[in-house]
């Protein structure tokens, strides 16, 4: 996953950021809008994090969401074939 892909998926993502980082607003969030230098800058101010410990955080964020889109994108195929009716 790249962060492209982060970005473009960011409505349903930023859920998944408030609940990892609790401290970011929904203001932080509607300015970051998914893009990744924001999201360094205010978990740096929200946190007190240094630039290796935020790399690392943004890191670990972008395999959960990997993660994450995958499962939705393996339901939403399993659910187009039902749909068609094919098993």
């Amino acid at each position: 996953m790249n962060w492209d892909q982060i970005e473009g998926n960011w409505e349903q993502l930023k859920g998944k950021a408030k609940q990892t980082w609790g401290k970011l607003t929904d203001d932080d969030l509607m300015v970051i809008k998914g893009r990744e230098k924001q999201l360094a800058g205010k978990l740096q101010e929200r946190y007190g994090y240094a630039k290796e410990r935020t790399d690392d955080e943004i890191k670990r964020f972008m395999n959960e969401c990997e993660t994450r889109i995958a499962k939705s994108s393996s339901a939403t195929d399993k659910t187009l074939k039902n749909h068609k009716g094919e098993r």
